[in-house]
């Protein structure tokens, strides 16, 4: 059995997506897919990373997948009617559970909702935040501590975007 399956909410992929790294995600240990729901919070939202989004889609550094299991249908719809989450965020948690992939996201409310639906349904979930992701990166080789820590340090100066970590030498020591 190969690496776990990761389904990435729009949160995870925008961060690369910005610094233009997806070619990050598409060698990272486990493969990422991305539902037609976050997909269309990518080119819909984050227009200026729609080239990018669509590239990383051609050259296979994610695979998208339709939400058509009635399982995932009815898990979405029933998210939908609790709590204000979007629907790449909705579709992410009913893929990963339905399917017993592992979530990449990072907004905390979001995580809540899918670590409280995961108990519902009695089935385990791994989440990866971004920071978990570049932590994994690190171990694979595919970035040293200092490259990490610079994308950190582009993503908290010219993205908005902080992970609360000095160094990643912190989280991988």
């Amino acid at each position: 059995m190969g690496p776990a399956i990761i389904v990435a909410d729009t949160s995870v992929l925008i961060n690369f997506l910005r610094i233009d790294r997806m070619d990050l995600i598409g060698a990272h240990p486990s493969p990422f897919i991305v539902t037609d729901h976050v997909a269309d919070e990518i080119t819909g939202s984050y227009a200026q990373q729609q080239t990018r989004f669509q590239a990383a889609l051609a050259a296979g550094h994610v695979m998208q997948h339709r939400i058509d299991d009635p399982a995932e249908v009815e898990m979405f719809a029933r998210l939908s009617a609790k709590g204000r989450l979007g629907a790449g965020e909705r579709s992410a948690i009913a893929v990963a559970l339905n399917r017993g992939f592992a979530l990449a996201m990072d907004d905390s409310r979001a995580i809540r909702r899918a670590v409280q639906e995961a108990g519902v349904a009695g089935n385990p979930l791994t989440i990866h935040r971004t920071r978990d992701v570049m932590v994994q990166m690190i171990g694979a080789g595919l970035l040293d501590i200092a490259a990490a820590d610079a994308i950190k340090d582009d993503w908290r100066r010219n993205h908005r975007f902080a992970i609360r970590v000095g160094s990643f030498a912190e989280s991988c020591g």
